[in-house]
């Protein structure tokens, strides 16, 4: 039964994905004009990626703190790394923002195209240039006034717990005096663990957002600080809904 709804369910994002790109294709033609955060293109992204959850009876998914996003603000976006599914969730926020995501995610057919469309920033993993110029970019973006979204892990956990804070989102933090908006996302671990596509039944998933943490706030004004402090926010929230160990601290 799950081989078969998961092949339903990726069988399912295959075709609407062949059916959605043409429709992104076109709004980005028609609203580049006028729209140049590509903010409509992106709101129409959520809405693609939201189809999964909202249509997949298994997953029941919860909004918390959203009321802590200030639409006019630009942040530094974080946020645990548990699943595949995450960047779904994350969708469903429905605020904008410019996803930084590894260079082979681009050339996923139909997904990665419309990334390049939403001008979304590119990360070469384990290049020195590669982080500079995702810094540019990202810096960029925060300047014209859209949010920045980052896994600080750097991958997904293999085991759910919470791994090491990496320190590129806290540098541009500091570097462009934007906040850092921390995010908690629970339970899509054990929806889709990192290593397979067969979905695991009925869950339960929450993403909380955090107060966000201004860089003004920790002491000496350190990028390291500015990480310990919002990591050990997270890990945090994390322990005290489950109940359990959040990882090994950064």
């Amino acid at each position: 039964m799950a081989i078969t709804g998961s092949l339903l369910f990726w069988g399912f994002m295959l075709v609407t994905s062949i059916l959605f790109y043409p429709m992104a294709l076109l709004l980005r033609v028609v609203t580049s004009a006028f729209d140049r955060r590509l903010r409509l293109l992106h709101l129409f992204s959520c809405f693609w990626a939201s189809v999964y959850t909202w249509c997949n009876p298994l997953w029941r998914v919860r909004i918390e703190g959203k009321e802590r996003i200030d639409r006019r603000a630009a942040y530094v976006m974080v946020s645990n790394h548990q699943s595949l599914l995450d960047i779904l969730v994350l969708y469903r926020l429905f605020v904008h923002f410019k996803w930084v995501s590894k260079a082979e995610n681009f050339r996923i057919p139909f997904v990665g195209w419309n990334m390049t469309l939403n001008r979304y920033i590119r990360i070469e993993r384990g290049s020195a240039r590669g982080n500079l110029g995702m810094m540019r970019s990202a810096e960029a973006a925060l300047r014209e006034g859209s949010s920045v979204m980052i896994f600080p892990e750097g991958t997904r956990s293999p085991t759910g717990t919470l791994g090491e804070f990496k320190g590129g989102a806290f540098e541009l933090s500091f570097r462009s005096g934007r906040p850092v908006l921390p995010i908690v996302i629970q339970g899509t671990a054990a929806a889709l663990p990192k290593r397979g596509f067969i979905l695991r039944g009925k869950q339960a998933i929450r993403v909380r957002i955090l107060e966000p943490v201004f860089p003004g706030q920790t002491p000496g004004a350190e990028a390291e600080k500015l990480r310990s402090l919002v990591r050990d926010s997270i890990a945090g929230e994390l322990s005290a809904t489950t109940g359990g160990e959040p990882g090994p601290s950064a």
